[in-house]
């Protein structure tokens, strides 16, 4: 069965294919942004809002939401026990 959380404004991603969450503050997750964008990589589910958090995913794609690291992770783990 497909696990799945929301990211934020009705998306929703497989936690199976989940590889990393990180902050979106430091310098190089500006830059893992910048690089996904050119290769068309990113899955912008902020709704327009500021990036909180960036899930990369065992495709490459880097799906940025406006939910902070933290409780996607707590939300993951709920999941999961």
């Amino acid at each position: 069965m497909r696990k799945v959380i929301n990211v934020g404004y009705g998306n929703n991603v497989n936690i199976d294919k989940v590889l990393a969450i990180v902050n979106a503050e430091s310098s190089p997750s500006r830059r893992l942004i910048k690089n996904a964008k050119e290769k068309g990589l990113v899955v912008d589910a902020t709704e327009g809002n500021k990036t909180a958090a960036i899930i990369v995913m065992e495709s490459d794609k880097v799906v940025l939401s406006a939910i902070s690291a933290d409780t996607i992770r707590k939300r993951i783990n709920t999941i999961k026990e």
